[in-house]
Order: structure tokens, then sequence, then C-alpha cells
């Protein structure tokens, strides 16, 4: 089975075993070549481990069932992205609106700021130019397009 060919296969897997009815969603796969298979989902609500492993479980019994890798040889990893990981879909982007995020335009430029809204082909978000009594809040709307990466800034 050849990357591309693993990657769609375990795709097609994944929308199988995603109930319809919980808001769980596919945000990535990875292959490595040494068999190594890692699933990256989300929820509109937060996924947590237990669903994570349901899945992981479930995926595994599939692959070894339907003889993907006749030798056993494959590791498979579910989980949701890590927080340094860049939004990919909208949906991502519509779950953490309220956050802080920090966009990379791709002329490499950055503006940090609150994510307001998200449309179709733009986000829009809030920022503050200036300092003490100088300081302006401004909003800006930045078209998909535009966007290198968006990473959600965690305040601890």
């Amino acid at each position: 089975m050849t990357q591309d060919t693993s990657i769609h296969a375990i795709e097609a897997l994944i929308a199988k075993l995603l109930p319809e009815t919980e808001d769980i969603f596919l945000v990535s796969v990875r292959v490595k070549p040494t068999n190594n298979i890692k699933v990256f989902l989300d929820a509109d609500t937060g996924l947590n481990i237990d669903k994570c492993v349901k899945i992981n479980r479930a995926m595994y019994r599939t692959i070894e069932e339907e003889g993907w890798y006749p030798d056993g040889n494959f590791s498979l990893e579910v989980s949701s992205p890590g927080i340094d990981e860049p939004l990919k879909l909208i949906r991502q982007y519509k779950k953490n609106i309220g956050r802080n995020v920090e966009v990379t335009l791709i002329d490499e430029t950055k503006k940090e700021g609150k994510l307001l809204a998200v449309a179709e082909a733009t986000i829009t978000i809030e920022y503050t130019e200036g300092k003490n009594k100088k300081a302006v809040t401004l909003t800006k709307e930045i078209p998909f397009d535009q966007i290198k990466q968006t990473i959600v800034l965690i305040a601890f």
C-alpha cells in the first residue's frame, strides 16, 4: 500500500467510524514510511481521551481484520492536534472564536489578536495598537488565502 493510498484508506475508515451524531471531525492523517499512522481528530465541544481510545481500538481492529499490513508491522496513534499545531479547517477556526490567536501571513508578517468571526473566505481579529492612553482597539478582516498559519495562543 502506497503512502497516498493508505492515507485515503484511513480517511475512508475514519469517515465510517465517526458517528454522525457526535461532533468529532478529522483534521489530518500522517503516515510515515515506517507505517506509523497518526490520526488527528478534533471536536466542536472538545475531544477527550476516552473518545480517542474508542476510535483507536475500532481502527486498529479494522486494519488488522482487513490485513492492510499482513505482517502486523504498523503503529496507530489517535489524538487531538497539539496546542502548538496550526489551525487547518474552518471548523477549527469557528471552534476557537473568542480566543487569542497569532496569524502569520504569507508575507511572514504576524498579527496577534482575538478571533472575533469566521466566514467562508475570511477571519476577523481584534487587536490593540499603541500603549496606555494611546492604545486603540482595531479589527482586521484577513482572507484565508493570505494566511500562512494560525496558532491559538494559550494564556497561563
